[in-house]
């Protein structure tokens, strides 16, 4: 289990939402953490931050097996996403980055 990334990776989120709270009034970030991938035999952890306005969704995936690396996605809430997942080193991840995703897909 990826406990300590995922802490990480919520106190980074945290950061970026209050800033985006502060800086954007019609983005209202809604942050989710799911094991359900666990529960389906899938060693990985699912954070989505959707935008209820725009409907679009932002997928980290956080996999055991590659601890180093989160999978991300831009997709839409009322859509599965598609198998189109990049990837970027964890430690390349931070609160400025997921601000700009947050900005930049949401507005």
């Amino acid at each position: 289990m990826n406990n300590e990334k995922l802490k990480s990776l919520s106190d980074m989120v945290t950061d970026a939402h209050t800033r985006i709270q502060q800086d954007f009034v019609n983005i209202d970030p809604i942050v989710g953490v799911s094991h359900n991938m666990r529960k389906n035999a899938v060693p990985a952890d699912v954070m989505t931050i959707d935008c209820l306005k725009t409907k679009k969704r932002i997928i980290i995936i956080l996999h055991d097996q590659q601890p180093g690396h989160v999978h991300y996605q831009f997709s839409f809430i009322e859509q599965d996403p598609d198998d189109a997942f990049k990837t970027l080193d964890f430690n390349n991840l931070n609160a400025d980055t997921l601000y700009d995703w947050i900005k930049d897909y949401f507005s």
